[in-house]
């Protein structure tokens, strides 16, 4: 019998490869208990947007739990766990009232904070409402979008005002909401991939984004006080340009502008999207998004103010054919199994924000089964938060060869970037 190293080593040793390791279930699963579920529930989860909320409730799904979400009369916006006490019946059926949803089945009525307004049908005297309360999750607005905290109660944290939000000059929209078959964690992880760029988004697929992208980066990986941040750098001719996107713990990527080619000179210019990746189970996630519109005419290109308009290679193409030949992010992040399997990997010198991510994710559950808080997480309401997601280009003359540019470019990259966590860029001196 061939010994355990005979699948790496042995030419068409495809019977050795057919056992399939487990899904690494500390970072992948999330349904309640679980220790990464845990750890999603100590933050403000998006669930939908605002204008979803009319007359209707809707069947949300998050973190594995069955949910439904609506807006009463008077404006209140519930979550409440799908199912009525009563008898089960589902409340997506229920009627939006004045105050709460009422259940369609027997007119059972739950306010927004789960508590039993009315009880048809029980004798006048009954104290049934009284003693009971329906599952409930609190909820908050924030310019279109619509928030949840799962957690425990008493531990609710401050709703995090990131300072990418409130930009002198820029307008903050609501963008698009789409669904991937597949693990949250493989999606995300996409945000400390930067070599992905120059060959899915720009070989492969021809340029999706600028003919610059195509050029295979000078890489560096940084922790920052809310979360980690690459940084891609590259030369366009006599200048340099440093490319910084970024995840907010636990799971929000601000990304830099797409349509930057590096040509021009200029200071740092924050995230044109800040794009939540919301597990809804262990096996499908929820896109969800800000989009950040410059205000000064042609700074930004006037379709992405439009939310119907997606960026290319995010959603499925029309025909299995079309992906085969023009692959995107899609295909590439749904294309690794329902869950990626870790344990088959062979991860490389590119691949550092990975397993740096893998690390400060696996700190962060931990540090909530020990009792603690996660990093970035806030108490103090009304703080703005300052982020570091950026494009920067400066000019700087090529070094003599190729070797001492790339060194060059680095060390360019590396500095911005230590400067920008000691100063950060878009907080105004807010803190």
């Amino acid at each position: 019998m061939a010994d355990q190293s005979s699948f790496l080593t042995t030419r068409f040793g495809g019977y050795f490869h057919r056992n399939v390791p487990q899904e690494d279930t500390e970072l992948t699963h999330v349904g309640p208990g679980t220790p990464c579920g845990e750890y999603m529930r100590r933050y403000w989860q998006p669930m939908c947007f605002s204008d979803e909320l009319q007359d209707l409730p809707i069947r949300v799904k998050l973190l594995g739990e069955e949910l439904v979400a609506f807006r009463d009369f008077s404006g209140a916006v519930g979550l409440l766990e799908l199912h009525c006490p009563h008898r089960g019946t589902s409340l997506e059926f229920g009627l939006v009232s004045d105050h709460g949803i009422r259940c369609c089945y027997h007119g059972w009525l739950f306010d927004v904070d789960g508590a039993i307004l009315e009880t048809p049908g029980e004798p006048a005297d009954s104290t049934l409402k009284d003693r009971l309360c329906h599952g409930a999750y609190p909820t908050h607005e924030y310019n279109g979008i619509v928030f949840a905290y799962m957690g425990p109660p008493d531990t609710k944290p401050a709703f995090p005002i990131y300072d990418s939000y409130t930009r002198p000059g820029y307008r903050l929209i609501p963008g698009r909401k789409y669904f991937y078959p597949c693990n949250w964690l493989q999606i995300l992880e996409n945000a400390m991939d930067p070599v992905h760029t120059a060959f899915l988004h720009t070989i492969v697929s021809g340029s999706q984004f600028t003919d610059e992208f195509g050029e295979v980066p000078a890489l560096d990986f940084l922790e920052t006080p809310v979360g980690m941040l690459y940084v891609a750098t590259r030369r366009v001719d006599e200048n340099v340009w440093a490319r910084m996107v970024e995840i907010v713990a636990p799971n929000l990527q601000q990304v830099a502008p797409v349509w930057e080619d590096g040509k021009v000179e200029h200071p740092g210019e924050g995230a044109m999207m800040s794009r939540w990746i919301v597990p809804v189970d262990n096996t499908n996630t929820m896109f969800i998004e800000f989009r950040h519109v410059n205000e000064t005419e042609g700074a930004t290109p006037e379709w992405w103010g439009n939310r119907d308009i997606m960026l290319p290679g995010q959603l499925p193409l029309e025909t299995y054919e079309a992906s085969q030949r023009q692959p995107g992010d899609y295909e590439a992040q749904v294309g690794q199994r329902p869950i990626a399997i870790h344990g088959l990997e062979h991860l490389g010198a590119t691949d550092r924000g990975i397993t740096m991510f893998r690390r400060q994710l696996r700190r962060g559950i931990r540090a909530v089964a020990e009792g603690r808080d996660p990093d970035g997480l806030f108490r103090q309401d009304g703080m703005v938060v300052p982020t570091y997601c950026n494009d920067t280009v400066v000019h700087i003359a090529p070094a003599e060869t190729h070797e001492a540019d790339q060194k060059l470019m680095r060390d360019t990259g590396w500095k911005l970037a230590q400067s920008y966590l000691e100063q950060p860029p878009f907080s105004n001196g807010q803190s």
